[in-house]
C-alpha cells in the first residue's frame, strides 16, 4: 500500500544583525505537515505561533530585519511558500501575521477606570463592557481571520453629573422633559479592525473595517 501523503517541513527564521553588523539568520521554530495528495495543487494553510518573535520586534524593532519561512519536502527539495509577492495573483497565498494587541498601561485616571466595567460589576452608570464576537458562531465561514475579536458595548444610566459630553442634551431635557428622552449611554470613540476574508468570487481580500470596536463610552 503506497502512502499518498507528502511530508512537508517548515522552518521560521528571524533575520537580525550580529555583533559585527552583518545579517544573521536565527532559527525560531519549525514543524511538519502531512499534505494529502488531493491538496498538493491547492496547498494548505499552516498556523505557527510567533508570539515571542513579534514581542521581541516591538521591544527592539531595529534588531529584527525580516522573518523568513523555509519549506521543504521529504527529499529536502525547497518549496516556495509564494512565488513572488509582486504578482497580484500571489497576494491571496502570502504568509501573514495575525496580531491581537492589549493595552497594559496602568496610567489611567480614576474617571477612565470607572468607564470600563465587567459583567460582575455593580456600577450602574454608563460603562464600557467586554463583548467577544465569534464569527464562526454566526456561520460566517467566509471570514479567514480573525475568527473572533473584542467588540465591546456600552450600557448604563446617565445621571446629569456624569460624563456630560453634550451639555445641550441635558439642558434640553431639563427645559422639556416630556419631549426628550434624556442622555443615553453610547459609544464615544470607535476603532477599526483588519480582516482577511473571501469575496463572492472566492478571492482572498485584506481590508480594514471602521467602527467595529468600542474604545470608550459616554453619555450623549
Amino acid at each position: 500500500m503506497t502512502d499518498d501523503h507528502f511530508h512537508i517541513t517548515y522552518q521560521i527564521n528571524r533575520i537580525t544583525r550580529n555583533s559585527q553588523g552583518n545579517k544573521a539568520s536565527v532559527p525560531y521554530s519549525e514543524g511538519a505537515v502531512k499534505l494529502p495528495g488531493t491538496e498538493l495543487q491547492t496547498g494548505k494553510w499552516v498556523r505557527a505561533n510567533v508570539t515571542n518573535m513579534v514581542a521581541e520586534f516591538f521591544r527592539l524593532p531595529r534588531e529584527t530585519l525580516a522573518i523568513v519561512v523555509r519549506v521543504q519536502d521529504s527529499k529536502n527539495r525547497i518549496n516556495l511558500v509564494v512565488p513572488h509577492p509582486s504578482s497580484e495573483s500571489n497576494i491571496a497565498v502570502m504568509p501573514y501575521i495575525e496580531l491581537s494587541l492589549r493595552d497594559n498601561s496602568h496610567k489611567r485616571t480614576r474617571r477612565m477606570i470607572g468607564m470600563d466595567c465587567t459583567e460582575n460589576s455593580k456600577e450602574v452608570r454608563c460603562c464600557r463592557y467586554p463583548l467577544s464576537v465569534n464569527f464562526e458562531e454566526f456561520g460566517w465561514d467566509w471570514i479567514i481571520a480573525p475568527k473572533q475579536y473584542d467588540a465591546n458595548y456600552c450600557s448604563g444610566e446617565c445621571p446629569y453629573s456624569f460624563l456630560q459630553k453634550y451639555p445641550h442634551t441635558h439642558l434640553v431635557h431639563l427645559a422639556a422633559p416630556q419631549g426628550s428622552g434624556g442622555p443615553c449611554c453610547a459609544p464615544r470613540k470607535m476603532s477599526s479592525i483588519s480582516m482577511l476574508y473571501f469575496d463572492h468570487d472566492l478571492n482572498i481580500i485584506y481590508g480594514t473595517l471602521p467602527g467595529m470596536v468600542v474604545e470608550s463610552c459616554g453619555c450623549s
